[in-house]
């Protein structure tokens, strides 16, 4: 609607600009020259104020209609000194047109009708000089089927307004149930891939020292029952975690998380656990940075969940797991000599299987984008997830520090 009136003043401005000479010339009298000039310096200012400022002048001329009155007196002064057979009197279809527009049926059919009076007023002032009344007819007709086609307009953009905002709604709700669905995927990944594992674990650890706590001497007991009670922690820091998440309004700046610091404590508590031996080795041109806590928990959770899987479902008897920046990646990798992947299998398969352990590393690489790769490792046996995030994701290059990079066997 405001684009539309825009142009219309646009028009009439042009109109003026260009009959003006008319209007002066035809001018007479002491009175006539002023009244003329202020009618010109009154329709171009008004005119140019619409179009230059509409969001401030067009509210008031909507809700003020003796504006638009005003302004057709001047208008209908320039039209009786400057005649119909001028471009002043195509300015006269201006009016019925921005009558529809703003005011509807009713409006336009009132300064439509005055239009054309005035058009009939000002062809007997001149029908001396005309040489006849086609050209009055003729912008009475236009005059006339301006009015229908601002109504016309007017209607389709409220019923155009009507359809738009509900079209939003509804996009609005579908985007609300794709963010509810989104976040009990994620939740589900969650639990799946860090309570849920640590809790069968603890379980499975209770019940091996229930069932053998009366045949084992009170020192592996008391190990027994220090595994379990670290895990139950384990249990509670991760819930904290969810819960953290769930809670948080937006991502924290703490300076991030030392992925390095973080993957090594990981990997050392899973050697413990499990009594494999478990190599962490950081690789590359650089040490791994320090990274949003968004990005290093999906990291930290891909390599969690590959060091179970190998231990779990590859059978695997030594696990290497490195990370570093190699080249302009962010290189994270967990290598195991178990007895890998079988041929053939697709992330569909192991979706329909219930295996959601893969599907969700998959997902949480996508999530922060990087590329993730799982399937045979550099040996002729075993399995490799690799994860390669590029750096230009996580701002400024990161320097390589003077720590010295080696092999840790834990």
């Amino acid at each position: 609607m405001q684009a539309l009136c825009r142009q219309v003043f646009g028009f009439r401005l042009a109109l003026i600009i260009i009959g003006t000479p008319f209007a002066l010339d035809r001018a007479n009298g002491r009175v006539g020259p002023w009244l003329v000039g202020a009618a010109i310096v009154f329709s171009l200012v008004g005119s140019y104020a619409m179009l230059r400022d509409w969001e401030i002048f067009g509210p008031l001329l909507i809700r003020y209609r003796s504006l638009m009155g005003l302004d057709f007196i001047f208008g209908s002064v320039l039209l009786l000194t400057a005649s119909p057979d001028s471009t002043l009197g195509y300015a006269t279809v201006c009016t019925p047109l921005l009558a529809g527009l703003l005011y509807g049926w009713r409006g336009a059919g009132i300064f439509t009708f005055i239009q054309i009076l005035l058009l009939a007023a000002a062809y007997s002032a001149w029908h001396l000089r005309m040489a006849g009344p086609a050209s009055t007819l003729l912008l009475t007709g236009f005059c006339i089927a301006a009015g229908i086609i601002g109504v016309t307009l007017r209607n389709l953009m409220f019923r155009f307004g009507t359809a738009t905002q509900a079209l939003s709604e509804a996009t609005a709700r579908l985007a609300v149930n794709d963010a509810v669905e989104e976040e009990r995927t994620r939740l589900a990944r969650e639990m799946h891939d860090s309570v849920a594992k640590t809790l069968h674990g603890l379980a499975l650890a209770a019940e091996s020292l229930a069932q053998s706590a009366d045949r084992m001497d009170p020192l592996t007991v008391k190990h027994q029952a220090g595994m379990v009670a670290r895990s139950a922690r384990r249990a509670a820091a991760e819930s904290r975690e969810i819960l953290s998440d769930l809670r948080r309004k937006a991502d924290y700046e703490t300076g991030g998380v030392e992925i390095a610091i973080e993957l090594s404590s990981r990997v050392r508590d899973f050697a413990s656990r499990t009594s494999i031996p478990t190599d962490f080795i950081p690789v590359g041109d650089a040490p791994a940075p320090a990274l949003p806590h968004a990005v290093a928990r999906q990291l930290l959770t891909i390599a969690t969940e590959a060091l179970e899987n190998a231990h779990r479902h590859a059978h695997a008897t030594r696990i290497t797991v490195e990370i570093g920046i190699i080249a302009t990646d962010l290189h994270l990798s967990v290598l195991d000599n178990g007895s890998g992947l079988p041929r053939g299998t697709s992330l569909e398969d192991l979706r329909r299987a219930g295996h959601f352990g893969l599907v969700g590393m998959v997902e949480r690489a996508a999530g922060i984008g990087a590329r993730i790769r799982i399937g045979r490792g550099r040996s002729e046996g075993g399995t490799e997830v690799r994860v390669d995030l590029p750096t230009a994701a996580l701002g400024p290059s990161p320097m390589a520090s003077s720590t010295e990079r080696g092999a840790v066997s834990v």
